[in-house]
């Protein structure tokens, strides 16, 4: 049984504060490389900015989440769950990036795994959110204000 609380949209709360978490970590680790802390430097050895674009995608992301859970519209679970899966790898994206820079060359072009792997991201992240979107929109539609 659904609690009504959450309109059944549990996952995206839980998504939500998982990658809030995330993010936090990103951000320790940008204060530690800034720090000079050199297993830190080691680890993300691409482009600075390639981490902070993963933190503040992580951060992002949430707050769509959070937005589409706080309208307490339901939504089917393959919406909720490629929401929270698309969010998660479309942030890893620059995190990828931001530990092997050969990822985010400009003169090669990134291994065909990543390739695949960036291009699901986006496929999922569009359906999952788009398909909410539309879902709340023409939930609004419904009502009588």
């Amino acid at each position: 049984m659904q609690d009504s609380r959450h309109a059944g949209n549990i996952v995206l709360i839980r998504g939500a504060s998982l990658w809030i978490l995330m993010a936090l970590l990103l951000a320790w680790c940008m204060v530690g490389i800034n720090f000079g802390v050199t297993p830190l430097k080691l680890i993300f050895a691409g482009k600075f900015t390639r981490l902070l674009q993963a933190h503040i995608d992580f951060l992002l992301m949430s707050a769509l989440i959070l937005g589409f859970y706080a309208a307490k519209v339901p939504l089917p679970w393959t919406v909720r769950w490629t929401m929270v899966t698309g969010a998660f790898t479309n942030s890893s994206l620059f995190l990828l990036m931001a530990i092997f820079p050969v990822l985010d060359s400009p003169n090669v072009p990134p291994p065909l795994a990543f390739q695949i792997y960036l291009f699901a991201s986006l496929i999922t992240t569009s359906y999952g959110f788009g398909k909410a979107s539309a879902i709340v929109l023409r939930s609004t539609l419904k009502r009588s204000d």
